[in-house]
């Protein structure tokens, strides 16, 4: 059984890599969409993708509808494509009402942004037959929802254009892909090869931290070189810091690819394996929680492969930093209000911003690793609520 000391490890939000990703031999991702889409493009990230398709496909006077619960890097990347949002309400548990979409229609609305939030599907369904029958586009933000379903069918194949951001469900150190179909993915800009030191730095952090957290044995001075590249590409960063961006738009890197590292570790992934496990933990993570931690999703349906467990809590500045303390890493979600949303209207979204965090529950954590966490967060919220 793993052993848990929170002043020698912490337990990260995405997973790590291990030395068997490296092994020849298996089918990886390639029969899986967006990877099996002859279509699919692959960019730095999921940001540098939308952001190229929208500049070529913006005629300078788009509009679109965006959800008004975002992360903001991906509404920055096509502000500087020149589209201008309008804003659409989320409900309490990350809800998205089609009728409430379409009554924000304009004249000048060209497509709908559509969030998948969590790897839980929108209702994409709906929406799709809905901007058929008026000939708008429809953009499913995939970016937390990599391998996810709705009604045995791909998340990312129900509208005209889908992003995806892989570094955010698997161990790469970089990763977005685009599936555009007619609409235009064939005739962006060619990538450049994205810089190679940044990937060696990540892949050396990720495996120390794979080999620390199971407290196998290597070689120190292998250990010892894997920090010191880390420290010096990243001297400001923890030993995740290549995979930890910050959440800004940078243009220079729109004409960026996917590095040969990460398409090497690509095909050492299995995504069965990687669905039931998250799957797992998951669901063994709700049945250890308080009834205090209320989630946000009520059920796991059936083809949902969940990116994080998320969770509202009060002050979860103060949570998450206790959190920390304790060994387990979560995430700050979505916290700040982006300026191109006006204050005071979309009451339920500021609620989420204020309150929402998300736990990891991904697939290297194992059944010690979940009790861990969930014990760690019933002892937050005891103290917090009281007994």
């Amino acid at each position: 059984m793993t052993t848990h000391n929170p002043r020698q490890r912490i337990l990260q939000f995405l997973p790590s890599l291990s030395p068997d990703m490296f092994m020849p031999g298996r089918v990886g991702l390639s029969a899986h969409f967006p990877f099996n889409d002859p279509t699919v493009r692959y960019f730095y990230d999921a940001r540098t993708a939308i952001y190229q398709w929208a500049r070529q496909w913006n005629s300078g006077d788009w509009e679109i509808l965006f959800p008004s619960y975002f992360e903001g890097v991906e509404l920055n990347a096509l502000l500087a494509a020149k589209v201008r949002p309008r804003f659409y309400p989320v409900h309490r548990n990350m809800r998205v009402e089609p009728a409430e979409v379409l009554r924000c229609l304009g004249p000048k609305t060209k497509a709908i942004y559509l969030i998948h939030y969590v790897g839980f599907p929108g209702p994409v369904q709906e929406l799709s037959v809905a901007c058929r029958a008026r000939r708008l586009l429809l953009i499913e933000d995939c970016a937390q929802a990599l391998l996810s379903n709705c009604a045995e069918r791909p998340l990312g194949s129900f509208g005209d254009v889908a992003i995806f951001s892989i570094r955010k469900t698997l161990p790469v150190p970089d990763g977005g892909a685009l599936v555009a179909g007619t609409n235009g993915a064939c005739n962006l800009p060619r990538t450049q090869p994205s810089p190679l030191t940044p990937a060696v730095a990540y892949a050396a952090a990720s495996l120390r931290r794979h080999f620390d957290l199971r407290e196998e044995h290597v070689n120190r001075w292998i250990l010892r070189k894997m920090a010191d590249i880390g420290k010096l590409v990243f001297p400001r960063s923890s030993a995740w810091g290549p995979a930890r961006r910050e959440s800004i738009f940078d243009p220079a890197q729109a004409t960026w690819g996917m590095s040969c590292l990460s398409r090497t570790i690509l095909n050492g992934q299995d995504p069965e394996n990687i669905i039931e496990r998250r799957r797992r933990n998951y669901l063994h993570m709700r049945s250890l929680l308080s009834r205090r931690a209320k989630p946000l999703f009520e059920e796991l349906p059936s083809g949902v492969c969940p990116w994080s467990y998320p969770l509202q809590v009060d002050k979860k500045e103060v949570f998450l930093s206790r959190l920390l303390e304790s060994g387990v890493e979560g995430v700050n979600s979505w916290y700040a209000n982006h300026p191109a949303v006006p204050k005071g209207v979309f009451h339920e979204s500021e609620e989420l911003r204020r309150t929402v965090i998300q736990l990891p529950c991904h697939h290297d954590l194992d059944d010690a690793d979940i009790r861990y966490i969930a014990d760690q967060v019933n002892k937050l919220l005891e103290d917090t609520h009281g007994p």
